[in-house]
């Protein structure tokens, strides 16, 4: 098994917490995992993206070429990215956000994850929405195995979002699930 995925967004929407939060899981599931971001010239509002790579058996570069999932959060990460997505792939994206009118022949799901995170009550946790969705289609986490990573990312100064992001998970799946 492996699963190879690029998050992409604007800096400030979570992208590497995104890749981080999947790297964790993977790695109390017992899997080998990458995990590489890359910053654009500006940190917030700039570009930002990470390779998370999951598999059973050792992993030789955290660099991919083709994704099996991208996860995108905005239109000119989509532009970027979208040839990066294997035939078989997958693309999440964000619909307040991005359109994926010219996609074909490409498995979309295509959910306005900014808008629910602003209906939810926190634009930031659009990515934790998106998450969901990812997770109910791939299967590779349950809810509580990311539930806990929340708790161990979060000790301290921002134990006060574990709800919401556990919130924004369920909605997320809910979505895919839906």
């Amino acid at each position: 098994m492996i699963e190879r995925i690029i998050i992409a967004g604007s800096g400030g929407q979570g992208v590497m917490l995104l890749g981080k939060v999947i790297a964790e899981a993977a790695m109390r599931k017992g899997c080998f995992v990458t995990w590489l971001p890359a910053y654009g010239p500006e940190v917030r509002g700039g570009t930002a993206h990470c390779t998370v790579v999951i598999s059973d058996q050792e992993i030789g570069s955290p660099y991919v070429n083709k994704a099996d999932t991208l996860i995108i959060l905005n239109q000119p990460s989509l532009d970027k990215f979208k040839s990066k997505l294997s035939p078989k792939g997958v693309l999440i994206l964000n619909a307040s956000l991005a359109s994926s009118a010219k996609l074909a022949k490409i498995k979309v799901f295509y959910y306005p994850f900014t808008d629910l995170a602003l209906k939810l009550g926190n634009i930031k946790i659009a990515n934790m929405v998106a998450l969901g969705c990812y997770l109910a289609d791939k299967k590779l986490f349950s809810l509580n195995d990311i539930f806990n990573v929340f708790e161990f990312m979060t000790q301290g100064a921002n134990s006060n979002l574990v709800e919401i992001n556990k919130k924004a998970l369920q909605e997320g799946a809910k979505l895919k699930n839906g």
